[in-house]
């Protein structure tokens, strides 16, 4: 009985979806963003994959002692480079796929 297809082509494919993958991750790894808020008070940047990097505060909003405008200086930064994060790890990401899928013949 022949199959519709090749196994090895199939495993040729897994394998390229594969590495098509761990490019894709790697790519989103290398991407730094950097956000702040409060006039540059709080600084965070922030990889491609969300993973926080480094936060700077400035040391003026410690001695003024009002936590709670810290913490949300803190959110606010977080929150503006994860938005930024994901914006250029859409277009890293929209790239890549339309690399793939004009590599496989397929029109798009």
């Amino acid at each position: 009985m022949k199959l519709p297809f090749d196994p090895r082509q199939m495993q040729n494919i897994m394998k390229e979806a594969q590495k098509q993958q761990d490019d894709m991750q790697n790519k989103l790894k290398a991407i730094k963003v950097e956000a702040s808020s409060g006039g540059g008070i709080v600084t965070v940047q922030m990889s491609g994959i969300k993973e926080m990097l480094s936060i700077k505060i400035d040391p003026s909003a410690i001695k003024d002692g009002d936590v709670e405008m810290l913490q949300d200086l803190i959110v606010a930064a977080v929150n503006e480079a994860s938005r930024k994060a994901d914006e250029k790890g859409q277009s890293v990401m929209q790239a890549q796929m339309g690399g793939l899928l004009g590599g496989l013949g397929l029109g798009f």
